[in-house]
């Protein structure tokens, strides 16, 4: 069995994720403390019983999906479950990181706080939306994003071969998703994000991300991690933090490191964290692999019942 782990980003959170695991287990309680201490957030009450309003700010969703993923890997350390290669889409990126040793976990926790900040705080005056396309090929949807009169609008996530996000401004990605559609998409469906991320349109927030990254210490590791950017892992020769720095306005290539996990031999994919988005990008991609998820008590038990634990 060689296992990776997945870990979700902004658009997966619900309100109430992970209370029943929290409720249950010491070594998550302990971990939403923790993050507590260093954000001065009260991260468990705002994720199950906060405004959901609130919790899908960026400010606010960033550190509390973090949280919920890094108290199940305190859950999957204790049973001595490891992956030695993990990827995580675009917030999810830096769970990994974490996990993965590059990043110290304090210095982690502050860098997604500064990082939902300057995402929320930073957008560009308008009216901001994203949406997934689904049916198309990848040039189509470039070609569509391309042809819109109306405003901004350009590809943000390839999240697996068939589904591509778009990003913009709110007619202009009203007005894509009228020729996706003409020119026969399966579905294209509005996001529950507000900003142009994964655009240039975020160059303030990453120009100010790069001074945030500037003052953390980059670790060297054995485990490896696929990055968003072009879907390779992680060498010694490459700069993460302007890697992450650029990460705020370049599109997520999720689709590539989908790719690169299965050639690499993957069997087992984990996803550790609200929601079964990138499951679903997983099964969608190959149906042979083994899929599982942890968003919840049951799904926790049926993970380390299959696990073996």
């Amino acid at each position: 069995m060689k296992i990776a782990f997945l870990f979700p980003g902004q658009g997966a959170q619900e309100k109430g994720m992970g209370k029943d695991i929290y409720e249950n287990f010491e070594e998550a309680r302990n971990m939403y403390k923790y993050v507590q201490d260093i954000t001065k957030m009260d991260v468990a009450k705002m994720t199950f019983e906060g405004d959901e309003t609130e919790l899908n700010k960026t400010n606010n969703t960033q550190i509390c999906i973090l949280t919920m993923s890094l108290a199940i890997l305190e859950i999957l350390k204790k049973h001595n479950i490891e992956a030695n290669i993990s990827s995580g889409l675009s917030l999810g990126e830096y769970t990994a990181l974490i996990y993965s040793g590059y990043i110290d976990l304090k210095e982690g926790i502050e860098l997604v706080k500064k990082r939902g900040e300057l995402m929320q705080n930073l957008v560009p005056a308008g009216k901001w939306s994203m949406a997934a396309i689904m049916g198309l090929e990848n040039n189509k949807v470039e070609e569509i994003c391309n042809s819109v009169k109306s405003g901004f609008v350009t590809p943000a996530n390839y999240n697996y071969v068939g589904q591509i996000v778009i990003s913009g401004e709110e007619k202009a990605v009203e007005e894509a998703i009228e020729k996706a559609k003409e020119a026969g998409c399966k579905k294209a469906v509005q996001l529950k994000t507000s900003g142009p991320f994964h655009t240039i349109k975020l160059k303030e927030a990453s120009e100010e991300l790069g001074k945030e990254l500037e003052k953390i210490n980059i670790n060297n590791s054995e485990k490896q991690v696929i990055k968003n950017i072009d879907g390779k892992p992680y060498t010694e020769q490459d700069d993460i933090k302007e890697i992450l720095k650029k990460h705020i306005i370049s599109p997520v290539h999720f689709d590539k490191a989908i790719d690169t996990m299965l050639k690499m031999g993957i069997d087992t994919f984990i996803e550790i964290g609200p929601g079964k988005t990138l499951s679903g990008f997983i099964k969608r991609t190959n149906k042979e692999v083994k899929v599982l998820n942890i968003n919840n008590l049951t799904s926790l038990e049926e993970t380390l019942n299959y696990l073996k634990i």
